[in-house]
C-alpha cells in the first residue's frame, strides 16, 4: 500500500510566515494579563517546606527502588550502521525503570557527558525539587558530576524520563518509566513497552546543528531533503479528516524512525501465541514527529492515555504526539503482522516492528497496513473512567496561553514572550485552574504540564486525564488542573525545537 496522502503532506512555510505577519503573534496573551499575575505574592520555591510536606502526605508502600543512571557518549548499532550518540547506560532506549505507585525511587545520575544535563520524570506528579528543570527546580548536573534523585512515585501509568537541557532529548537519552497499579483492574496475558523515536543523531545532522539552523533560518530552511513542497492556502493547511493535525506537523524530516531502538531492516519482534491479550504501552519519545500507529490485522482497544484509565474504546489506528502515551490491548491473531508508526504529515518512511505468533515470512516494512486509514482515535472518543476522572468543580481561575510563531519560526512564544522573558502563570494551592490554550500558529503543539495531570474540558461526562495534549492549528482547547502540588512547574511545547526556541513558561504557585 502506498503512503496515504494524509501521512505524506507538507506545506510551504513561507505562507505560514505571511499569516503570522498578518497579526497572529500580536493577538498573543495580552488579554490574559489580569488572570496571570496575582499582585503582591511570593513564589513557592522547589525547596519550600510545603513541597516536602506535600510529599510526606503521600501514601507509601515502604519499598525503595534503587538505580544508578549513567549518561554518556556511546556508539549504537542500527542494523549494522554504527552511530555516535548519547544514551543512558549505553543503550537506546535506556533500560526500563519499573516501580509500584507509592514506592520511593532513588536514582543516582552520573553525568559522563561533555556538558550539563538533568533528568525529567515525564508524567509524574512528584516533588518539585526532583523535576529536573535546570534553573527552575534544580541546578544543572555538570560534566563529571552526579545528582541523587529521590521521590515517592505517586501515580501508576506509562511514563518515561529524559533530559531537560537543550536538544539532548533528540539524542538517545530516553527510557520508559512504568509505574504499576497495586490494584490493577485490567486483565491481560502479556505486556510490551514500545518506544517510538525519530532518529538523526550520528545518521543525519546532530540535534545541536538542527537547533542552530532553526534559530538562524526558521522554518524556511529546515528540510533535511531540500525539497520544495509548493504553496498551499490556509484552508488546505488546516486540520481535516485527512490531516487531523493540519498539513504541517514538524520542522525536521528525520532519516529513520525507531521502535525500541531498532530500524525496519532489523525490527523489534513481539513474540506471542495466537489468542493472547497483549497490553502495549506506547510512548512517543520523538523530538519533532507525531506518529500514526497501527498493527496489520488487529484492532486497538485503547485503555489508558498518559497513564490514566479510559472506558475501553476500539479503533484501527491512533495518532500519538510527542510526549504522549497510550496503552492499548490487542488480541493476537495467527501469523506475522506489521507494527507501524508512520510520521504524521511528513514524507518519511515509517517505524516498523513485527508481531509474530507463528512462523512465516516477515511483513514488508514498506507495505503499510490498511488499518492506517481505518477508524482513527480522537480525544472526543474517550471518556475517563470514574476512578480516573477529576472531580467536578468550577474553576477558581482561568489562564490563557497564546501559542505563537515568531519571525518565521526562529522563535516560538507563549503569551507574547519567550521563556526567560515570560510572566509566570501564578496560582495558589487548592485552586481549580483552567488553562485555555489558543494556538495562533499553523502548526500543532503537544503541550505538556509538569508535575500535574489535567482534565480535558468540553467532553460529555468525564474529561480524559492527561499531562500532554495536542493543540491543533488555530484551535482553542481548555484543560482543568487541580492545584495540589506546590512549586514552580514548566509548561511547554514538547516539540523539542519549539520549546528550546522559546515556547515554555512557568506555572508558579505563590503564597
Amino acid at each position: 500500500m502506498p503512503f496515504p496522502p494524509a501521512l505524506a503532506t507538507n506545506v510551504d512555510r513561507r505562507r505560514f510566515l505571511q499569516w503570522g505577519a498578518a497579526g497572529l503573534v500580536v493577538a498573543g496573551g495580552a488579554g490574559f494579563a489580569g488572570s496571570r499575575l496575582l499582585g503582591s505574592s511570593a513564589p513557592v520555591g522547589p525547596r519550600a517546606a510545603v513541597v516536602a510536606e506535600t510529599e510526606s502526605a503521600r501514601r507509601v508502600t515502604g519499598k525503595v527502588v534503587r538505580r544508578t543512571l549513567r549518561a554518556a557518549p556511546t556508539t549504537v548499532d542500527l542494523a549494522g550502521r554504527a552511530v555516535q550518540t548519547w544514551a543512558y547506560d549505553g543503550v537506546v532506549p535506556g533500560k526500563e525503570l519499573r516501580a509500584t505507585a507509592g514506592d520511593v525511587v532513588r536514582v543516582r545520575l552520573a553525568n559522563d557527558l561533555p556538558e550539563d544535563t538533568t533528568v525529567h520524570w515525564h508524567g509524574l506528579a512528584l516533588r518539585n525539587d526532583m523535576d529536573g528543570v535546570p534553573g527552575l527546580t534544580q541546578d544543572p548536573v555538570g560534566a563529571g558530576a552526579s545528582f541523587d534523585y529521590e521521590f515517592v512515585v505517586p501515580n501508576p501509568g506509562t511514563h518515561w524520563f529524559h533530559p531537560h537541557v537543550g536538544a539532548q532529548l533528540d539524542r538517545g537519552l530516553q527510557a520508559p518509566l512504568i509505574v504499576e497499579d497495586p490494584r490493577e483492574p485490567m486483565n491481560y496475558d502479556e505486556e510490551v513497552v514500545l518506544v517510538l523515536d525519530d532518529w538523526t543523531d550520528g545518521w543525519g545532522d546532530s540535534p545541536d546543528v538542527i537547533l542552530d539552523r532553526l534559530a538562524r533560518e526558521g522554518m524556511g530552511g529546515t528540510s533535511m531533503t531540500g525539497t520544495d513542497h509548493g504553496e498551499m492556502d490556509m484552508e488546505e493547511a488546516m486540520p481535516s479528516d485527512d490531516q487531523p493535525l493540519g498539513a504541517d506537523t514538524g520542522d525536521v524530516v528525520y532519516p529513520v524512525q525507531l521502535i525500541n531502538g531498532r530500524v525496519p531492516e532489523d525490527p523489534f519482534v513481539i513474540n506471542a501465541a495466537p489468542g493472547r491479550r497483549i497490553r502495549l504501552r506506547i510512548i512517543n519519545a520523538g523530538g519533532d514527529t507525531p506518529y500514526r500507529f497501527a498493527i496489520s490485522g488487529h484492532r486497538l482497544n485503547v485503555t489508558h492515555t498518559d497513564g490514566y484509565q479510559v472506558d475501553p474504546t476500539e479503533v484501527d489506528t491512533l495518532i500519538i504526539g510527542m510526549g504522549e502515551r497510550y496503552d492499548v490491548v490487542v488480541t493476537t491473531d495467527d501469523g506475522a503482522f506489521a507494527v507501524v508508526a508512520v510520521p504524521e504529515g511528513k514524507a518519511a518512511p515509517p517505524g516498523f516492528a513485527v508481531l509474530r505468533t507463528a512462523s512465516g515470512a516477515t511483513p514488508d516494512p514498506n507495505s503499510l497496513p490498511a488499518e492506517l486509514t481505518g477508524r482513527l482515535l480522537s480525544y472526543a472518543d474517550l471518556r475517563a473512567t470514574e476512578s480516573a476522572a477529576l472531580e467536578p468543580r468550577q474553576p477558581d481561575r482561568e489562564i490563557g496561553l497564546g501559542l505563537q510563531m515568531v519571525d518565521g519560526g526562529r522563535q516560538w512564544f507563549i503569551n507574547g514572550a519567550a521563556y526567560g522573558d515570560h510572566d509566570p502563570l501564578e496560582i495558589r494551592s487548592g485552586e481549580r485552574v483552567r488553562l485555555v490554550m489558543h494556538n495562533e500558529s499553523m502548526m500543532f503543539h503537544p503541550m505538556h504540564v509538569h508535575g500535574h495531570t489535567f482534565a480535558l474540558v468540553g467532553q460529555n461526562g468525564r474529561g480524559i486525564r492527561k499531562d500532554t495534549i495536542n493543540v491543533k492549528p488555530m484551535e482553542s482547547l481548555s484543560v482543568d488542573v487541580r492545584a495540589d502540588n506546590p512549586g514552580q512547574w514548566l509548561v511547554h511545547c514538547h516539540n523539542i525545537y519549539h520549546g528550546e526556541l522559546g515556547m515554555m513558561t512557568v506555572l508558579s504557585y505563590v503564597t
